[in-house]
């Protein structure tokens, strides 16, 4: 059992790339079977030299009377294998409500902020998670129950970013087994029996009787099901990329007459739309019988990416997706879709920003013509054509770090360090838009952006191309190479950052 468990572990980070040769692994533990089995197997493979476990890091949620004797738990675990004990802890309940989330959501986004600076705190490469085919199993139904299309039947990738999963392809029945036989105890999770909530509803009710009812192998017909899925997201991806991507930054393509899908095939059907857009910063163009041509899946991801991009960071759905497609495929009067409208004009579908009215770009109130809206991720950099600079974020272990590389380079005025987990969301950078608010450290409250820029003696013509780093909730990070909102000030020289560089190219 040991040598057939371990070996399929090791089957799995070979085949998904997860832990290269001398890769240093947070191992997240609540205590349960499952990532205590976890533990023992890393550490079986870094007594072996193919990795290194640098530590084991535990988020205490306080949802229940024996949260804390679990993370007592996860702490003499820890001091059994002999590494470092991170921990933390976060009124979950308390999160949930203030933000409206539900606790599950709230959960996962404080805990998997946590892990990112436990990780950062030791040098880590990656975090390791406990997740079994079961648990992909279970992701695969709820997902199916909600709607979800390939990309949200993919369910829970192998790795992701800075997170892996080495016991995707292992059961739970096998990993308690396991723990069985080497006579190696882990803690109860009660609050796994309330079937209140729909994961627990699905594993202690669904999953049971679909495997007594229908198919005795169930949890292995839905993790490969989610496994196709996964691989045909990929395809999917990088077929549309080369067009999604020549679409977002605005690549500018005389239009061709026609594009015939079925004699080129998929993917130089995808170059077709790339090579029949284009894009004056404010609009977008897509070739409609191009794009009408396309395979109905892939002309839905590339219509999706293209919306995404001028949506301001706001959801965009399949409903959104589709009235753009209609207007491709059938013409029909112009939709408003989020932060763009987008309409039929001759033979192509123009998606026009909202900053944009139907007579040519709106100017500014003090002059600025393009409106800009870029992603930003961590790590990342963003370069912005339209205000002459690029922005970057990188995580650091901590603010002393990063103050300390800032000065070595001597850029301090054009570096911001902010707290790792307090933006929301993604970060995006963008320009500022009428109505700006933010709060400058040491003021006390908050100030119209405009009036900042007036007592900074910023000057009028230049004030629009100043970058703007926002959170998911369009709250203001940072106004480049001027300040941080002050709820995104570093307290603590020991946590976890993100450091924000801009620079002119």
């Amino acid at each position: 059992m040991k040598h057939a468990l371990l070996d399929r572990v090791r089957r799995t980070i070979r085949r998904h790339d997860l832990l290269p040769p001398g890769t240093r692994v947070v191992v997240a533990v609540s205590g349960g079977s499952d990532s205590v089995a976890l533990v023992h197997l890393l550490m079986e493979l870094d007594r072996s030299g193919e990795l290194h476990v640098a530590g084991l890091a535990h988020f205490n949620h306080q949802l229940r009377a024996a949260a804390d004797a679990d993370e007592l738990f996860c702490a003499e675990l820890a001091a059994s294998v002999g590494r470092r004990f991170s921990a933390d802890r976060g009124d979950v309940a308390e999160l949930a409500r203030r933000e409206h989330r539900s606790i599950e959501h709230a959960a996962r986004h404080a805990r998997h902020a946590f892990l990112e600076r436990a990780r950062l705190q030791v040098a880590a490469d990656v975090v390791a998670l406990g997740h079994t085919r079961d648990d992909q199993a279970e992701t695969f139904l709820l997902r199916l129950l909600r709607g979800a299309g390939a990309r949200g039947l993919a369910a829970m990738h192998p790795r992701k970013a800075a997170l892996v999963r080495p016991l995707i392809d292992c059961r739970r029945t096998e990993l308690r087994a396991y723990l069985e036989a080497h006579g190696v105890s882990f803690v109860h999770d009660t609050s796994n029996e309330d079937v209140g909530v729909p994961r627990n509803r699905v594993r202690a009710e669904l999953l049971p009787f679909l495997e007594q009812r229908f198919n005795p192998s169930i949890v292995d017909v839905l993790a490969d099901e989610a496994d196709l899925a996964r691989e045909e997201w990929r395809w999917m991806e990088s077929v549309a990329g080369e067009a999604a991507e020549r679409l977002l930054h605005g690549a500018a393509h005389e239009s061709r007459n026609e594009a015939n899908a079925s004699r080129h095939g998929a993917a130089h059907a995808a170059r077709d739309v790339a090579n029949t857009s284009r894009s004056d910063g404010a609009r977008s163009r897509l070739n409609a019988a191009t794009l009408a041509a396309l395979p109905t899946a892939l002309a839905r991801l590339v219509l999706r990416r293209v919306l995404d991009e001028r949506s301001g960071g706001r959801a965009v759905s399949f409903a959104h997706v589709e009235n753009a497609l209609r207007l491709a495929r059938d013409d029909g009067p112009p939709v408003d879709l989020p932060g763009q409208r987008v309409e039929r004009i001759g033979p192509d579908v123009v998606l026009t920003s909202r900053a944009v009215g139907q007579r040519g770009i709106r100017r500014h109130p003090e002059g600025l013509e393009n409106f800009f809206w870029y992603p930003l991720s961590i790590p990342g950099e963003v370069r912005i054509a339209e205000a002459g600079c690029a922005v970057s974020a990188e995580p650091a272990s901590s603010a002393a770090a990063a103050r300390a590389a800032a000065s070595s380079q001597g850029v301090e005025r054009g570096v911001a360090v902010v707290q790792l987990d307090r933006p929301e969301g993604p970060l995006a950078v963008r320009n500022r838009r009428p109505g700006d608010r933010f709060r400058p450290m040491g003021l006390g409250g908050g100030k119209k952006l405009q009036d900042f820029f007036v007592d900074r003696k910023v000057a009028r013509p230049t004030r629009g191309a100043v970058p703007l780093v926002v959170d998911r909730s369009d709250r203001i990070v940072w106004v480049g190479g001027h300040a941080i909102d002050d709820r995104f000030r570093v307290t603590d020289p020991a946590q976890a950052v993100v450091i924000l560089r801009l620079k002119q190219v």
